[in-house]
């Protein structure tokens, strides 16, 4: 079951806050799948997903989230949840926060390394048609966020200084305008 979380989150680092808030609230495994959404109910905002094992006391949440598991709605901001929910069970969209091995993705680590050891699927280069080859070495800055595509897993990359590839999404963006404020 995906059950889509919904507290109105104006930026991915709130949206990732409350993802981990949801998942110790619920005392779900660490293996479990969590992603944030941009949706567009109101105001556009990012709304989370996280696969549960089964139903789940919807009260147990933090204060002020609104949530959609199967045909449960709960406060205001339900209907993101509902989208980010049905994205993240189609597997159409989505940025992957919490998943499987993603604890052992720091460092260097070579892409059959990374395939292996977690739930990413795919690894793909920006701007290349063809999938990076096994030996590969990715950086990942400790930092690593797969995105749904074509219904795998997969992780964006791109190429590095010294042949090496690093995901594609950077641990800290500077902000839009930052320098010309």
């Amino acid at each position: 079951m995906i059950l889509g979380v919904d507290g109105g989150s104006r930026t991915v680092p709130e949206a990732e806050r409350l993802l981990h808030a949801v998942a110790e609230a619920l005392g779900l495994p660490d293996d479990v799948v969590a992603c944030t959404h941009f949706v567009r109910t109101g105001l556009p905002h990012v709304a989370c997903s996280v696969a549960v094992p089964g139903p789940v006391d919807l009260g147990a949440l933090p204060e002020g989230v609104s949530a959609a598991l199967g045909d449960s709605r709960t406060g205001p901001e339900a209907e993101g949840a509902a989208r980010a929910a049905a994205e993240h069970a189609g597997r159409l969209s989505g940025r992957v926060v919490l998943f499987p091995g993603r604890d052992a993705l720091v460092g260097s680590l070579t892409v059959g390394d990374l395939l292996e050891c977690s739930a990413v699927e795919r690894v793909l280069v920006l701007a290349q048609p063809d999938p990076p080859d096994a030996a590969a070495v990715v950086n990942t800055r400790d930092h690593v966020r797969p995105v749904w595509r074509d219904g795998l897993m997969t992780l964006l990359t791109m190429p590095a200084a010294g042949g090496l590839l690093m995901p594609a999404e950077v641990p800290d963006p500077t902000p839009c305008c930052a320098d010309h404020a």
